[in-house]
């Protein structure tokens, strides 16, 4: 009798809060924060729920846990070029949150619940360090090392999670029910910044043209040297 072929032995990855985490930010990429459930998540890993219950206990634990994974590989990607001076690391971490924001629909409200509920956690800690070093490397006074990453930080969260914002909405269907394409969105608003009361808006009105075509990353950035440029007007000791 002829001998029988041993089948292949099925080699998996042993299951790992890593995975579990990483799976968690793939499923969340592709389904939002109602999808992530632990069914889906052990039919993602081939596994059984209570193999997950083991690492993470719940899903207030998972989704802090994918949040602060997606925030520590933002804050410490390589900048482009080199970053010559503490200015240019705060601009890299700025865009490397800002681009994650981008790139992860769920990350904006994520970071507001983080940030308000658990600032204890490993979040909000993480993109303070990654700001305050380098505000301390600016030569800021330390009276005022608190007030000047702070800062950096609300400028950094509030103009990447408003942007997100934007580029959902401009995603979505309009009025109509048909897509509208980002430059159709702004020449919208734009439109009807310029129908604004004269009297009530000159201001808004006066800007309005401006919002057309305009670079979401290039204005993020310029807010950003408004900020460092203020940081270093106001808290650098005198030399």
């Amino acid at each position: 009798m002829a001998p029988r072929s041993r089948r292949p032995e099925r080699r998996q990855e042993p299951l790992s809060r890593e995975r579990i985490v990483t799976a968690a930010v793939e499923l969340l990429d592709t389904a939002g924060e109602r999808g992530l459930t632990f069914r889906a998540l052990a039919e993602r890993l081939a596994t059984g729920p209570g193999a997950i219950y083991w690492h993470i206990t719940g899903k207030a634990e998972l989704l802090g846990a994918a949040t602060d994974a997606v925030v520590a590989a933002a804050v410490t990607a390589e900048p482009t070029g080199t970053a010559d001076s503490p200015e240019d690391a705060v601009r890299a971490v700025a865009l490397g949150l800002f681009d994650a924001t981008e790139a992860h629909p769920w990350l904006a409200t994520q970071l507001a619940t983080q940030l308000s509920r658990t600032p204890w956690g490993t979040v909000a800690p993480r993109i303070f360090e990654s700001l305050g070093r380098q505000v301390r490397a600016m030569g800021v006074s330390e009276a005022h090392w608190f007030t000047a990453a702070s800062a950096l930080m609300h400028y950094i969260l509030g103009a990447a999670g408003q942007n997100a914002v934007n580029s959902a909405s401009a995603a979505s269907a309009g009025p109509s029910g048909r897509h509208v394409d980002r430059d159709e969105f702004l020449g919208t608003v734009s439109t009807a910044w310029e129908g604004l009361d004269p009297d009530e808006y000159p201001f808004t009105r006066a800007v309005a043209d401006q919002v057309r075509g305009h670079d979401d990353r290039e204005q993020f950035l310029a807010g950003i040297s408004l900020v460092l440029a203020g940081i270093a007007a106001l808290h650098r000791p005198a030399r």
